[in-house]
């Protein structure tokens, strides 16, 4: 099986270190740049992992911030999941190397 793409959604974590704290200081910035959401919306925004992102939206946070795509939006790769009871080949997911302790010589 292939690794799955993962992410986390960093906003909250950037708002603050603009000094955003509240989100209903963020409704009306979006706003002016022409993102009109409700305050729920603007809540579950940077609450919760969105499912979907329109790039306006998107755009819009990262002029607020003064940030890029990148700074909101932290990729990976998750190891592909294993249904309970499996035997997982250690050989293929690779195995840690046996440390080597040598004398110190100074």
């Amino acid at each position: 099986m292939k690794p799955v793409p993962t992410y986390t959604w960093q906003l909250r974590q950037v708002m603050a270190a603009q000094g955003l704290w509240k989100t209903r200081d963020l409704g009306p910035l979006l706003a002016e740049r022409g993102v009109v959401l409700s305050p729920s919306q603007v809540y579950r925004l940077t609450a919760q992992v969105p499912e979907r992102l329109s790039l306006r939206t998107l755009a819009a946070l990262c002029d607020i911030l003064s940030c890029t795509p990148d700074d909101l939006i932290q990729t990976g790769l998750a190891p592909p999941a294993t249904p309970e009871g499996t035997v997982v080949d250690m050989a293929s997911v690779g195995r840690p190397r046996r440390a080597r302790i040598t004398p110190n010589t100074q």
